[in-house]
């Protein structure tokens, strides 16, 4: 996500070591020891042996991440979602549905999903009625009979759709959820706003394929992430469009938005699909100029961190109050004012979403204070592209960084510790993107490159956190960097930059 954020109040900055228990502490979330009965010695007797009993307990209401605990869900893991909406008009409910395919990884007695707003009608567990009851933010649903651990079982949770409903973060400049337009909706689900769209295990670092259905009103498209299966016309005129996300895809990264659009279809670098979605009218033309930039944004990347990631790629305009752009999984989101603009600002928001593909979308963050590896990454490469075609220079952008940082270190949290509602503010751009810059300075280009090359390379479709980082840094660059990371991703005080003696820090303000 691409966004500027403004600055809050002092908050106070939790230690490393808190973090890191914490984050141990999640890994034994949801566990089950399953008492094993032996028979005692003895005559065989006839017929089968009784089974063992179940002991089925509650799956957790969160996996525990520090900065949001009750993000994503205990004792299942999501292998596929489906999703059925029959949008009827802009601002208007409507009928909606998911399926979720799962798999227990311990006996249930119960289990939660991520659920707020709209309002729920029924919910069954594989065909069978589960009790269901709304608790804050979370559906907690009590299946007929417990579900063994290891056992597949399927919820299907049918709803009303309210399009109007959406959230605000005090930390982030944006509203998220449902985004309406003048005749449909977007969707803005960074952080943890896709709950506002569906029920969902809803955590970055927990990801599925989606089959998205949607049926809208004639005239009216849908666009989803992923490839487009299937346009079918119903008698009664109303269209149903499905599409494939073809890659497990977290639920921050998802997106749907129908409106009045026009495709407009190119290729990218060894002839990768390229759809961009436009809202039919002046929009198609007066955005072709800087759209039309992307196959050299693509074959600029891959240069730096390999092949892009995924199947497909397109830009989504946004003609709505949306006011930032969203990385969302082969469809970024670039609001219409961005691209009616400047070049270097309009390739700078460009650049920064489709890096996040490599960084962020396909290397997943393992927790929310890993932000800084997918919006760093982010804003280091769009001012790396915007230095090198007409831009500010990197070094004078990451000068005046490096005046701040111990402001936003005081205010926001380091790097990869922020501090309470701080996660979209400063540091964890620009701020972030200096430990970037810093780390090039200390093990020079080329060693560096090869680092980021080999990042993506190796997490490519995976989960990766901070230590992950450390760890292969220091392997490819054939030295420990951990005393070299540490200070500049955890530390109270912002680290001398190697090579720039004269870089200086401004005071920090009380």
């Amino acid at each position: 996500m691409k966004a500027a954020p403004a600055r809050r109040p002092p908050r106070p900055t939790a230690r490393l070591a808190l973090t890191l228990a914490a984050a141990a502490a999640v890994g034994v979330v949801g566990t089950l020891t399953h008492e094993r009965h032996r028979t005692p010695p003895g005559p065989a007797r006839p017929g089968p042996s009784a089974a063992a009993p179940v002991h089925a307990t509650p799956g957790s209401p969160g996996i525990g991440d520090p900065l949001m605990p009750l993000d994503g869900n205990g004792g299942y893991t999501v292998r596929h979602y489906t999703l059925d909406f029959d949008w009827r008009a802009p601002r208007t409910a409507f009928d909606a549905g998911v399926t979720i395919s799962a798999t227990a990884t311990q006996a249930l007695s119960r289990f939660d999903l991520d659920f707020a707003g709209n309002t729920l009608r029924t919910v069954t567990v594989d065909g069978v009625p589960a009790k269901a009851v709304r608790e804050g933010d979370e559906l907690v649903v009590t299946p007929a009979k417990p579900i063994p651990h290891g056992a597949a079982f399927t919820v299907r949770v049918a709803y009303l759709a309210d399009p109007t409903q959406h959230r605000h973060r005090d930390d982030a400049i944006q509203d998220y959820g449902w985004m309406p337009t003048a005749d449909g909706t977007v969707l803005s689900p960074q952080p943890d706003g896709a709950k506002m769209i569906f029920p969902v295990d809803d955590h970055p670092s927990l990801r599925a394929p989606i089959t998205f259905h949607v049926t809208t009103p004639p005239g009216l498209s849908a666009v989803a992430n992923g490839r487009l299966v299937e346009r079918r016309r119903r008698p009664d005129g109303r269209v149903r469009w499905t599409y494939d996300s073809e890659q497990p895809i977290a639920a921050q990264l998802v997106q749907l938005a129908i409106g009045r659009f026009t495709f407009v279809d190119s290729t990218g670098p060894r002839g990768l699909p390229v759809r961009d979605v436009v809202p039919t009218g002046d929009l198609v033309g007066d955005t072709e100029a800087y759209r039309a930039l992307t196959s050299e944004h693509l074959a600029w990347l891959e240069r730096r961190l390999g092949p892009y990631p995924f199947h497909r790629y397109g830009v989504l305009v946004g003609d709505t109050d949306l006011s930032v752009a969203l990385e969302t999984q082969s469809l970024s989101v670039v609001p219409s004012a961005d691209l009616l603009g400047d070049r270097v600002d309009a390739e700078r928001n460009l650049v920064h979403e489709l890096t996040h593909h490599w960084t962020g979308d396909s290397v997943a963050i393992r927790r929310w204070s890993d932000l800084w590896l997918s919006e760093g990454h982010a804003r280091f490469y769009e001012r790396l592209y915007s230095d090198e075609h007409g831009g500010r220079s990197i070094e004078d952008a990451m000068r005046s960084a490096y005046a701040q940082h111990e402001q936003w270190r005081r205010d926001d949290g380091a790097p990869a510790e922020p501090a309470e509602d701080t996660l979209f503010r400063q540091m964890r751009y620009d701020g972030s993107a200096l430990v970037l810059y810093a780390l090039r300075e200390k093990v020079g280009e080329q060693a560096f490159e090869r680092i980021e090359r080999a990042w993506v390379t190796t997490y490519q479709g995976r989960v990766a956190g901070t230590r992950d980082f450390i760890a292969l840094a220091s392997k490819v660059a054939g030295r420990d960097l951990t005393p070299f990371l540490t200070p500049w991703l955890y530390g109270a005080h912002t680290p001398p930059m190697p090579g720039h003696p004269d870089w200086q820090v401004d005071p920090v303000v009380n």
